[in-house]
């Protein structure tokens, strides 16, 4: 993106205003700046705009800092622990927070030979709002999103619009976050989190702009920049999640293994799946009937049954429950211009409409003869888009599931979303192009609250593609289409990653590939198995056959042993997904996150911890290979209970199919359940079958529902909560004399 700077109005001087109620006010050449505080935290906000703000983020809690003028045109805010410095001429700020951030977070420092900043440390032009920092040499910058690229945005120029990607192998991607952060080399981290809808730029790094600084631009009336700062990337993370919500707890259901494809044809296919599942003992929990499953494609979406292939719906979805089956199925928020209802929803005003008040109609077919899937899926009819700014919209979409409902079906496929063009208009007086990033998340808030209502909170969640600020209160979002090889694995594993670090702990991937010029591989499909057992969601999907006993007796053998293995880790993957409620720490947790002050480790970008305990390296290449980092400490393997000493880098060779190297960090104990079919054969109250010690306990176990704690008593364990005396314990520790491990007090 070329910008020419010399365009832009810099902010130079600071005139003190008059204060606001939670904010000190100063005027600038580029418009009010308010900024406001909490804890280590700061809000400013460039300019004013009565636009709607979507409820993006919660600011109640910012207050009016103190502020001292120190000098003429320099001001400092807060106080000796948290402060913000302000200085004029050009207008500049300094972020810190003693013991935290000694080194603070500065506006750029990159001066053009000719005696000014090479950009403006804060500006407004034609495109938007302009702020830039400075950057130290490595300092490592992460965030922005599902990104499929390097995990480290430096030296990136990512843009925040939610895209229908069609695959993984470019910057476009389904989820979209302005938010990041970075480390600094003397300590601490800084986070900045941009509250808007619109279209945000964020140059981090970029050497054709300036590779020592962050810029960001944003395309909205105002900029609102929160500066967050914190020890380390934990407690920014549990930062941006006290602004943007909480992750919702996701159903303990949602955790099992979904079946997909794209997609089952008829009721006979969907049923047949259901039974050869079971029969060949697979565990699963959900079944989807996926788009073309269920309804006529030429008159979608209202969420209608097609009779001509399903004459009672009812009957088919209760032999799918009678088999332990969750239901899922798909939707997309668009209504065909032949569907019988669509002249009453264009009359009543519940799409978008063009600037002069006609209807807006989708064509997606937009040049003569084409599709945007070519010849892979079936050509989508012209339609309307449900207008989710409009309470009579969402009132009419939320009751049109109650149908869905009353036939047994557990959850939605909330799919698309990115179909919002710039030029249509909203019932609240948005532009598309400023509604577009935050459409899909008013769409999952719609069938998640209707979910809600009619399943109860603990049942509610959706299987959304698309995410934006907040996405993570409406869990849970898949990374979308990825091509089916093996760069198409490694970089689902780098967008879920990347997702975590922005904030969202949930992820999922189309374990097998979603399309590509042949199905995958047995050799490619069983190690996409063996990295989505450590995903916080699992779900076969893809275009063709993805069901692991239709792909041959040795697939389906080592398929199945990882699955069951699946099953046996949810107690401790329930209480990771707890932990990611009260922290919004992400399950699948990216090197840079759990070890930031590990340099060697960060560089490693595949591998990821699952969870606080288990180290995680999947193979991402034919020949059964891999290199990874153990980071400083003990760690044992997962399977043989071998303690190795971290610090360095291991060659994993000849690594057998129903293998992966997975270690456990020592002092960490892990509960397993026994394997099932479903997870309604768990015993939520009595969960664990097997407790593994890995070294002298440090560290309390992470499992579900406070079902498992520990007291030590010199040598000797106590286990509490987890069952009777029964439940298997295995002392896995190599190198010092077993502990003594008893039960009930």
């Amino acid at each position: 993106m070329q910008i020419d700077f010399t365009q832009y109005t810099r902010a130079e001087t600071l005139t003190r205003a008059a204060d606001a109620p939670a904010a000190i006010v100063f005027e600038t050449e580029i418009g009010p700046l308010a900024i406001a505080k909490h804890g280590g935290d700061w809000r400013l906000t460039f300019g004013t705009s009565a636009l709607p703000d979507y409820a993006l983020v919660d600011a109640a809690a910012f207050v009016r800092p103190a502020c001292v003028e120190t000098a003429p045109g320099r001001y400092r805010l807060g106080d000796d622990c948290e402060w913000l410095e302000l200085d004029s001429a050009p207008v500049r700020v300094r972020v810190g927070r003693k013991g935290w951030l000694d080194d603070p977070l500065t506006s750029l420092t990159d001066e053009h030979f000719r005696g000014w900043t090479r950009l403006p440390a804060f500006a407004r032009g034609p495109e938007g709002w302009l702020a830039a920092f400075a950057l130290d040499s490595g300092e490592p910058v992460y965030g922005l999103g599902e990104k499929f690229g390097p995990l480290n945005r430096r030296g990136q120029f990512v843009t925040n619009r939610i895209e229908d990607a069609l695959g993984v192998n470019t910057e476009l991607s389904y989820k979209s976050i302005p938010f990041l952060w970075g480390l600094k080399a003397t300590g601490g981290c800084w986070g900045a989190l941009v509250n808007t809808p619109a279209h945000v730029h964020h140059a981090v790094g970029y050497p054709q702009w300036s590779h020592r600084s962050y810029a960001v631009l944003c395309e909205d009336a105002q900029l609102d920049l929160f500066l967050l700062c914190g020890p380390d990337p934990a407690h920014v993370l549990g930062r941006c999640a006290e602004l943007t919500g909480k992750p919702a707890l996701p159903p303990f259901w949602s955790l099992g293994v979904w079946l997909s494809r794209a997609y089952y044809r008829t009721e006979a296919e969907i049923l047949a799946a259901a039974d050869e599942c079971r029969a060949a003992g697979f565990p699963a929990d959900v079944i989807t009937f996926d788009g073309r499953a269920w309804m006529v494609v030429e008159t979608r979406a209202t969420l209608d049954f097609d009779t001509a292939r399903y004459p009672d719906p009812k009957k088919t979805i209760d032999k799918l429950k009678a088999q332990d089956f969750k239901v899922c199925c798909w939707e997309y928020p668009l209504v065909s211009i032949h569907n019988a209802e669509y002249a009453d929803l264009e009359k009543r005003g519940l799409f978008l409409r063009e600037a002069d008040g006609s209807p807006h109609v989708y064509d997606w077919d937009v040049k003569p003869g084409t599709s945007p899937f070519g010849a892979v899926l079936t050509p989508l009819p012209p339609s309307g888009i449900l207008d989710f700014t409009n309470p009579e919209a969402v009132a009419w979409w939320k009751a049109r599931h109650d149908r869905l409902w009353a036939l047994g079906v557990d959850t939605m496929k909330t799919d698309f979303g990115e179909q919002v063009v710039d030029r249509v208009v909203a019932h609240n007086g948005d532009s598309g192009r400023r509604l577009h990033n935050v459409y899909p998340r008013l769409y999952n808030q719609a069938v998640f609250e209707a979910t809600a209502k009619a399943k109860g909170r603990e049942n509610a969640c959706v299987w959304g593609r698309d995410g934006w600020i907040g996405a993570q209160r409406f869990p849970v979002q898949w990374g979308g289409d990825p091509q089916t090889d093996w760069e198409g694995m490694a970089a689902s594993i780098r967008g879920g990653l990347s997702y975590g670090l922005s904030g969202v702990p949930y992820y999922s991937s189309d374990v097998g590939g979603f399309y590509g010029s042949k199905q995958p591989e047995p050799e490619l499909y069983l190690r996409w198995i063996a990295a989505a057992v450590f995903c916080s969601h699992f779900r076969f999907h893809g275009i063709g056959i993805r069901e692991p006993w239709s792909l041959g007796d040795e697939v389906a053998r080592h398929a199945r042993a990882w699955l069951d293995l699946r099953y046996r880790l949810l107690p401790y993957l329930w209480g990771c997904v707890e932990i990611a409620t009260r922290t919004g720490l992400p399950v699948m947790r990216a090197m840079a996150l759990a070890f930031p002050r590990d340099r060697a480790a960060r560089a490693f970008e595949e591998q990821f911890m699952f969870g606080p305990s288990l180290l995680v390296a999947p193979i991402l290449k034919p020949g059964n290979a891999v290199e990874l980092w153990l980071p400083e400490g003990g760690w044992y393997d997962f399977w043989t209970g071998q303690r190795v000493e971290g610090g360095r880098m291991l060659r994993a060779q000849n690594v057998p199919l129903d293998r992966l190297p997975v270690f456990v960090r020592e002092g960490h104990v892990v509960a397993l359940a026994r394997a099932v079919s479903h997870t309604g054969q768990i015993d939520r109250k009595s969960p664990i079958d097997e407790v593994r010690v890995y070294g002298m306990p440090a560290n309390e176990p992470v499992a579900g529902d406070g079902v498992l704690s520990l007291r030590f008593e010199g040598t000797r364990i106590y286990l509490s909560g987890a069952g009777d005396a029964s439940l298997r314990v295995y002392d896995c520790t190599a190198t010092r004399e077993s502990a003594a491990i008893a039960f009930g007090r």
